[in-house]
């Protein structure tokens, strides 16, 4: 046998045929053209010599598949190309499709993408029952859909109701979801894996039809009847102009329906249209800057076991939390039991949410213990220092817990804005000080700065990174500087909405031109998420590290922060809040320049943050402003809307603001840097 091979047949004394995907120097198996080229060789033999049964299985641990390689996909130069690439796997899952005998999929982890829609063309599939198992079509979250053939399968499977939801969410479904709409046919333990797939092999039952509702759906007529709901469910999570992918799929679905040939070949049509598209470029970069930041992390440290957590405020709560939701030992300190409670509750309902199993969601309960006293520093192997942001507390906090953490534990501030340098002044080794710079919601941001000073050692950085990947989140390393990468060039942003409300345009109309540029919220919102008094204090450090000056409606965000007026969490703030909306004013019109207003400077602190090399390079600037701003991940990251809009033409437009509303807006010297193509990987 060729070791270079992906896949292997065997046939046993059954007459059943186990071709089994293991592709050699992964850990995962993904299906690129010479997967597919290699199955479709392999298909000549089973089809000149039908056996009684085919199972397709997965040789590693980690999964079945996590679909097809992307980056193939990104040196397509034109739709054709996309086109031919779609249609080839297509036809080499149709002709397991058309195979004489049973064929069937064992499943089992991760079934992604055109892993999934290799699944579709089997007759059966029997799955894995584990937290670990994730069914699904994601392409949509990658601009595109599915191209092997999986539209238009999901849907004969399981009906239009169910199969749109898998495709225009992008949402893997775990097995019981799965069993319960017919995605799979049985759902067994491990061990029956094989056994099960053999005697549906073997017996042939009827394989599963959707509803009879969805096939009414299907019908010509009422697809174009039902096409205006689809399309209205869309319209409410995602604008056509900025997420084109869900759209497609619903029109793709209502013009040609899933019978015949023809339905694969609009299928080809639209996803071949839709790489092309500027979405599906910045959606494919954001995807693959992901998976960048971790291999950043290399390999979690499996012997850092237990957490020590100072502070149980919002953030040190949540923090302690999810380190004990993802398997660690956590001890959380404050100056009384009292602070301590709230968040325990907490951990319980995010436990609650995300642990189906009770001894398991008992077992997380039980990996987080109350520590008022403290002991816990002892014994840890990395201390989170998560106080309130002031430099003498943080420091006389470090003072007392340095010569009783062990030699090699990491000491680590989630500091959002002080300075790395000033944090270890006292320390009698501040080389193993680091930053871990958590967002808020804890749960909900994939995002943790790390942080390192020009005396942090090699080690406890190292180990701080490989924290992050442990605890299942994207690190990303940043060289100590005021705010940081995320705040930094953030705080441009929030602080022009300020101006802009300053000069009378009403907070919904400024909140609005953000949206509409891809914005999850507006800045004038943001603010009120984030917290007034948050925002005021970090502000302050920043624009007094930078020199900068403060808008003058500052002066009302202090006078609201005296008078407890924070925002979300109190109820009012910049807006009134009601059952944690924000109840908006009617807006007015925009002036022209709002949007480049809200938006530039914070291309502009990206490219000042780039030039001081608070990051290395354009691609770690941009994964961290998406991932922990949620800026616009259609248009791939700041940088790379800047490069794709033009670079002469921002700095162009920077110039004239800059002339017209001042000199906060003259365009950083790093743009001269940006003339030039990135680097590869970047």
């Amino acid at each position: 046998m060729n070791n270079d091979n992906a896949w292997t047949l065997v046939r046993d004394t059954d007459g059943i045929a186990w071709l089994t995907l293991d592709k050699p120097g992964s850990s995962a198996n993904t299906l690129g053209r010479a997967v597919l080229m290699e199955l479709a060789t392999l298909l000549d033999d089973i089809e000149r010599n039908p056996p009684r049964g085919l199972v397709l299985i997965s040789g590693k641990s980690s999964g079945f598949a996590a679909g097809a390689d992307i980056n193939e996909f990104t040196r397509l130069e034109s739709a054709e190309q996309a086109r031919e690439m779609a249609r080839s796997g297509q036809k080499v899952f149709q002709r397991i499709e058309s195979l004489p005998c049973p064929t069937v999929a064992a499943l089992h982890g991760f079934v992604l993408g055109g892993a999934m829609e290799l699944a579709l063309a089997c007759r059966y599939r029997v799955a894995v029952d584990t937290d670990r198992l994730a069914m699904g079509l994601p392409e949509v979250l990658l601009g595109i859909q599915p191209g092997f053939g999986g539209s238009v399968r999901s849907v004969r499977l399981i009906g239009v109701r169910a199969a749109m939801e898998l495709m225009l969410t992008g949402k893997p479904w775990r097995g019981e979801r799965a069993l319960r709409t017919g995605l799979i046919d049985r759902l067994v333990a491990e061990d029956a894996l094989r056994d099960t797939a053999r005697t549906l092999a073997l017996t042939a039952p009827t394989p599963h039809q959707p509803p009879l509702l969805d096939r009414v759906l299907g019908l010509p007529v009422v697809r174009a009847l039902f096409k205006p709901v689809l399309l209205r469910q869309v319209s409410g999570k995602a604008r056509r102009d900025h997420y084109p992918a869900p759209y497609s799929i619903v029109e793709q679905w209502a013009a040609n329906g899933v019978s015949g040939q023809r339905a694969f070949e609009a299928e080809a049509r639209a996803i071949a249209a839709l790489f092309m598209s500027d979405s599906a470029h910045g959606l494919i970069r954001v995807f693959q800057l992901q998976d960048r930041l971790k291999a950043l992390g290399g390999k979690p440290d499996q012997s850092l076991q237990h957490v020590h957590v100072v502070g149980a405020g919002v953030m040190g709560g949540d923090i302690a939390a999810w380190c004990a939701l993802r398997g660690l030992e956590v001890t959380l300190q404050d100056r009384e039991m009292k602070f301590i409670a709230p968040a325990l509750e907490r951990a319980d309902k995010l436990f609650q949410k995300r642990i189906r199993d009770p001894q398991q969601r008992a077992a997380a309960l039980a990996r987080l213990r109350a520590d008022v006293s403290g002991d816990g520093v002892a014994t840890a192997d990395l201390l989170i220092e998560a106080i309130y942001e002031s430099l003498e507390a943080k420091q006389q906090l470090y003072a007392t817990a340095e010569s009783r953490l062990p030699p090699r534990a990491v000491l680590a501030s989630n500091t959002s804005s002080i300075a790395l340098e000033r944090l270890s002044e006292k320390l009698a080794d501040p080389g193993r000080l680091i930053g871990l710079h958590f967002f808020n919601p804890v749960a909900q941001m994939p995002l943790v700065e790390v942080i390192h000073s020009a005396v942090t050692r090699p080690e406890p950085l190292a180990a701080a990174m490989s924290f992050a990947r442990r605890i299942d989140k994207l690190p990303l390393p940043c060289r100590s500087g005021p705010g940081f990468l995320v705040n930094r060039v953030l705080f441009p942003y929030l602080l022009e909405a300020l101006h802009a409300a300053g000069e009378g345009v009403p907070l919904a109309t400024i909140d609005a031109a953000a949206v509409d540029f891809g914005m999850p919220m507006g800045p004038i919102e943001l603010a009120d998420v984030v917290g007034l008094d948050v925002l005021l204090h970090v502000g302050e450090i920043i624009n007094r590290e930078l020199g900068r000056s403060e808008p003058p409606l500052f002066a009302k965000v202090r006078e609201l922060v005296a008078a407890r007026q924070l925002g979300r969490k109190t109820g009012s703030g910049l807006y009134t809040w009601v059952d944690g909306k924000a109840i908006k004013p009617a807006g007015g019109t925009a002036p022209p320049d709002l949007q480049d207003r809200l938006l530039l400077p914070l291309v502009n602190e990206c490219v000042a943050c780039l030039r001081e090399g608070i990051v290395t390079d354009e691609g770690l600037v941009d994964a961290g402003v998406v991932f922990g701003t949620g800026f616009a991940p259609f248009r791939g990251g700041p940088l790379f809307y800047a490069r794709n809009r033009g670079i002469a033409e921002v700095v162009s437009r920077l110039e004239a603001l800059a002339e017209k509303h001042g000199a906060r807006f003259r365009p950083d010297p790093g743009f001269s840097s940006l003339t030039a193509p990135p680097q590869s990987g970047q």
